[in-house]
């Protein structure tokens, strides 16, 4: 039987420097660097959960009363930030995008249609085959995803 892990707490990015390589990424698209768009890699650095912008825009507005972020701010800093590489989505068809920190270690996703719950895990022996497969077939990959859909 495989080995499945579901533990993702160990970032494999220190925030300091996904901060920096923010401000780089913001100074190269002629871009200021901003409270709010801090406190949106913040709140993605330290969420576990797959976030819509609007779930991300409610979280802003309940920790950070003080600061005032729009929901179009939410919308092009994950733009960027998806566009960078910095976070990865999941498309959930007309119910939209969810996000994630893509510092992350390599994982894939089970997710529930009926619920929405996303369950994260990795197992060395899909990823084993994935390799195999592309190595067979002349195949060079550079990156992948696997989403099972079903119901939990």
């Amino acid at each position: 039987m495989s080995n499945v892990t579901t533990n993702f707490k160990d970032r494999t990015v220190e925030y300091e420097q996904l901060l920096e390589s923010f401000k780089e990424l913001l100074k190269k698209n002629n871009l200021k660097f901003t409270v709010q768009r801090e406190v949106i890699l913040e709140t993605l650095y330290n969420s576990d959960a797959h976030l819509t912008p609007e779930a991300l825009h409610h979280l802003l507005q309940d920790k950070h009363l003080d600061l005032k972020t729009g929901i179009a701010t939410v919308y092009r800093t994950l733009a960027l930030l998806e566009e960078s590489g910095v976070v990865t989505s999941l498309s959930f068809g007309a119910q939209g995008k969810k996000y994630e920190l893509g510092a992350k270690e390599h994982h894939d996703h089970l997710i529930c249609t009926e619920c929405g719950k996303i369950t994260e895990f990795v197992d060395e022996e899909i990823e084993k085959r994935q390799h195999f497969i592309t190595e067979e077939l002349g195949f060079k990959m550079k990156d992948h995803s696997m989403q099972i859909y079903g119901t939990c």
